[in-house]
């Protein structure tokens, strides 16, 4: 599911304007229309939604969105592609790994993960959805605070 495509030598630990400035993408406007799945302020840029909807997510240090699962009948998943800072995927019963700008996570239609900034510095992917038939968002429970408080 995870693939990486060249190594990080950037900053640390880096805020949301920071981010801004080495993101190839900008933050975009908050994200209220999705703010009830995630902890913390995530902003939204749409890059294209002309023939598959491709956006840039950015998240404030800390920021995370619930556990969720990209449902389709055939075809559908999610494709992640780290842009700038860092931070982590983790997908339903394994370990969460971290993600650096360069790593491709592909996520298969129907199964149960997360995703967002390291606890300490901001993180943008750019999230490429996969079309499918009958596709659609299941959004389910918050990440536990206690498991995302221990990644570094």
């Amino acid at each position: 599911m995870r693939e990486k495509i060249q190594d990080y030598h950037g900053k640390e630990q880096v805020s949301i304007d920071e981010l801004n400035a080495i993101g190839p993408f900008p933050a975009g406007n908050l994200n209220t229309a999705y703010a009830k799945y995630f902890v913390g302020k995530s902003y939204l840029t749409a890059i294209s939604t002309s023939q598959v909807p491709l956006f840039a997510v950015s998240f404030e240090p800390g920021c995370r969105n619930n556990w969720h699962i990209h449902k389709a009948v055939k075809g559908g998943g999610q494709v992640l592609i780290a842009t700038a800072g860092r931070g982590y995927c983790q997908i339903w019963g394994e370990e969460a790994f971290e993600m650096r700008p360069g790593d491709v996570v592909h996520i298969p239609a129907n199964v149960k993960h997360w995703h967002g900034a390291a606890p300490d510095t901001a993180f943008q992917h750019l999230a490429l959805e996969v079309p499918g038939e009958e596709a659609s968002t299941a959004w389910e429970e918050p990440v536990d605070a206690a498991d995302y408080e221990r990644l570094s």
